[in-house]
């Protein structure tokens, strides 16, 4: 658990006694702590500290949540960073909008301290997550592990995490077909609850920016990954 100290995170939210909670707590614990108020200034901020995990709230003034995601996620020039979005707004139109914009997980306030450090305890450990896939998928498509990139077609494009933990797993195993349950267990673990429509969105994504060849749907069964 050591190695997750001094990981840097940046907390973005309008409401300062939140981010005075959450700073105080994370601190305490080791971490490297940034903070900003709205998103515009953590679309700066990202560029300045290069955080490992951001923290933010949807609702804000200046720039919502998923607006700055989606700046941050077209970033090429940037490690990209874990995006969790702190939010007390639970209705699955609100997730499936964050995952859209490239969200990794999310994280609903009101929150406990010490659950507040277990889930980003979780959330870092998938940076230290061993890769099983060679750097070349195919002639056409090849894969960055540290900037969570893809080459395709001699395009760069930057997935954000879960896209990109999601065709790794596939892509370990060309042929294998994942059920939807190994898919949420391997994927998005024990610690996140998550419906299936989280998955389709995340494969529809994936599609939009390899194409239709890559991964098969079988019908019934789950998904896998064809070398086109």
């Amino acid at each position: 658990m050591e190695n997750l100290k001094g990981h840097t995170l940046l907390l973005v939210d309008d409401e300062q006694d939140i981010l005075d909670f959450l700073s105080y707590n994370l601190k305490k614990e080791g971490f490297k702590v940034f903070t900003a108020s709205n998103g515009e200034e953590a679309v700066k901020m990202v560029q300045q500290v290069n955080p490992s995990l951001i923290v933010m709230d949807i609702m804000m003034p200046k720039m919502d949540g998923i607006e700055a995601c989606q700046i941050i996620r077209k970033d090429l020039n940037i490690t990209q960073p874990i995006i969790a979005f702190l939010t007390s707004r639970s209705e699955d139109y609100s997730q499936i909008a964050g995952f859209e914009a490239g969200a990794d997980d999310y994280i609903n306030k009101p929150i406990r301290p010490r659950l507040l450090i277990s889930k980003v305890e979780s959330l870092l450990r998938r940076l230290d997550r061993p890769v099983n896939l060679e750097n070349s998928l195919s002639n056409s498509l090849k894969i960055d592990r540290d900037k969570f990139m893809i080459e395709l077609n001699n395009e760069k494009i930057i997935l954000p995490k879960k896209e990109f933990e999601l065709l790794e797993l596939l892509a370990s195993r060309p042929g294998k077909v994942y059920n939807r349950e190994q898919i949420l267990s391997i994927v998005w673990g024990n610690e996140t609850i998550v419906g299936e429509r989280t998955i389709d969105v995340h494969i529809r994504k994936l599609r939009e920016k390899l194409g239709d060849e890559y991964i098969r749907t079988i019908k019934g069964v789950g998904y896998t990954f064809s070398e086109a």
